[in-house]
């Protein structure tokens, strides 16, 4: 099998000053999950690798670069799942943990239980060896300035989805949340079937509207239509539903068991990155 391995940096409306930062990090995102793909690695290791990436860039609503919740802090939500097996590790409400979707890998690895939320996900963190960061370290100047002109404009999360050699496939989501967001406060990204879904027909890992989002449990309504159609279109339909069941609008990347791909938004952008046979692709895909 051919590996595969498609991203997105999040769906919303990317201001001018982003869209350079948005292409290249996506881009570095893909380039770096494919590299693992490339030598043997599974799935699993390739999706955190690619969600770490755009956790580490400033340029993306997850990890370092966050938006801020009322009280002006950080509170990161992610997950990751195993399409082989089922089984997924998640996190919620975060605030001292640099890479919240390696925690939701260990969760899923490592201990019996699935989902851990704020100051138990960190005490887990501890008991794992995952560091504790200081919290301000993951605060930017953008979001700072976002959170002092007390702006709720959302923005987008980050995922990816990839298949192995071994016909493996695995989704992952991480994400700051919406911005001046009441703190506790948990959207989509870190609820299975949600903010990601995986099995072995396909994959998939949203972005946009957490309500509308939970409501039809996007990710896991466009990869039940794998069995039916093309990635293209089950991203697309999928969206359709959405709008037409709650209104809401979001984004979505999508992967099959035979490696093909698919995105779809209905938001003003996305940024996407792919890799197929060692050629990567990265674009604003954009509805203007």
């Amino acid at each position: 099998m051919d590996p595969v391995i498609v991203v997105h940096g999040g769906a919303w409306d990317i201001p001018p000053g982003l869209l350079e930062p948005s292409i290249l990090g996506v881009r570095r995102a893909a380039s770096e999950g494919y590299r693992m793909l490339e030598t043997g690695a599974s799935a699993l290791d390739a999706v955190e690798r690619a969600v770490m990436v755009m956790e580490d860039d400033p340029a993306f609503n997850a990890g370092v670069g966050s938006v801020l919740n009322e009280g002006g802090q950080v509170e990161m939500d992610a997950m990751v799942m195993d399409g082989s097996s089922l089984k997924f590790g998640s996190v919620a409400a975060v605030r001292r943990v640099k890479n919240p979707i390696s925690l939701a890998r260990a969760i899923m690895e490592r201990t019996s239980d699935l989902m851990f939320v704020s100051e138990g996900a960190e005490r887990v963190a501890m008991e794992l060896g995952i560091p504790l960061v200081d919290p301000r370290t993951l605060i930017v100047e953008r979001q700072l300035r976002t959170w002092r002109e007390r702006s709720s404009k959302q923005e987008g999360t980050v995922g990816a989805v990839a298949i192995d050699r071994d016909g493996r496939i695995a989704a992952a989501t991480s994400t700051g949340g919406k911005p001046m967001k009441k703190p506790g406060r948990v959207g989509d990204t870190p609820l299975i079937g949600c903010g990601a879904y995986a099995n072995g027909i396909g994959g998939a890992s949203s972005t946009g509207q957490g309500g509308p989002i939970m409501r039809v449990m996007l990710s896991r309504l466009a990869v039940d239509m794998l069995t039916g159609l093309d990635p293209i279109e089950a991203a697309r339909r999928s969206l359709s539903v959405m709008a037409d069941r709650t209104g809401g609008w979001g984004g979505i990347i999508v992967l099959d068991r035979r490696g093909r791909i698919g995105y779809a938004h209905t938001s003003k952008r996305m940024a996407v990155a792919y890799s197929m046979g060692g050629e990567i692709v990265a674009k604003i895909s954009s509805l203007e």
